[in-house]
């Protein structure tokens, strides 16, 4: 019986899937309980390729967006937790087990704590600062566990944002009291950082966060984010 549902939207990984596949290979407890679901926005190099010669792993084909992405996994998801990873981001040991313990004790979302595969202070200090319990250290990378009851209860992703996505369903699920930071850590890549520089794209996610903060609509951020970080 499939237990977690692992769903990962991607664009283009193909150089980023093989590492990711070995890691789960590598990581997970019980594959018998696990199924793993990739949602692909459109990819136009060999990442469907890729996806289509791989044994075990269900393919689907989606609209560009991880909200949409992440949606249509969670429809097609046939377990009863529904474990969103991005594609770079690498998960702890035997991270399968600790999620339905979580789970077992009433803990109905959750996530994992963050390292970047960087030495930059900065982004050393943003992970470290992912162990805090309070909403504004959430984000992404960190992946992020739910029980598809609660999920389908709270309206799953908000596809109208581009970006923000991720932060707007966990705002939703730190409503109903029961989100909880798991003590191990996922190590997710600073490859965007390294793309944009450290300061320039964390200035630009400062600005999206405020702009939310006041009130600005999902499509004014994605406007902001497509300008300033997808065209830089």
């Amino acid at each position: 019986m499939i237990k977690i549902s692992i769903i990962i939207p991607v664009l283009n990984e193909v150089n980023t899937i093989p590492k990711l596949l070995e890691h789960l290979t590598q990581n997970i407890s019980n594959p018998k309980t696990t199924e793993l679901i990739f949602v692909d926005g459109g990819s136009d190099d060999d990442t469907l390729k890729l996806l289509k010669n791989t044994q075990n792993i269900h393919v689907f084909n989606s609209e560009k967006g991880r909200a949409k992405q992440m949606n249509l996994g969670a429809r097609k998801a046939q377990g009863e937790i529904l474990y969103f990873l991005h594609a770079d981001s690498l998960p702890p040991k035997n991270f399968d087990h600790l999620i339905l313990n979580e789970v077992s004790k009433g803990n109905k979302a959750g996530c994992f704590k963050m390292k970047f595969d960087s030495n930059h202070f900065w982004l050393k200090l943003a992970g470290w600062l992912t162990q805090l319990p309070f909403p504004a250290c959430r984000g992404g990378d960190q992946s992020l566990f739910v029980t598809k009851t609660l999920f389908n209860d709270v309206g799953g992703y908000d596809e109208t944002f581009f970006i923000y996505e991720d932060n707007d369903l966990i705002r939703k699920l730190y409503k109903r009291k029961s989100f909880v930071v798991i003590n191990k850590w996922l190590i997710t890549s600073a490859r965007t950082y390294r793309s944009h520089g450290v300061w320039k794209l964390q200035y630009y996610y400062a600005v999206i966060h405020l702009k939310k903060f006041f009130g600005a609509s999902a499509m004014h951020l994605n406007e902001y984010y497509k300008k300033h970080v997808l065209q830089s």
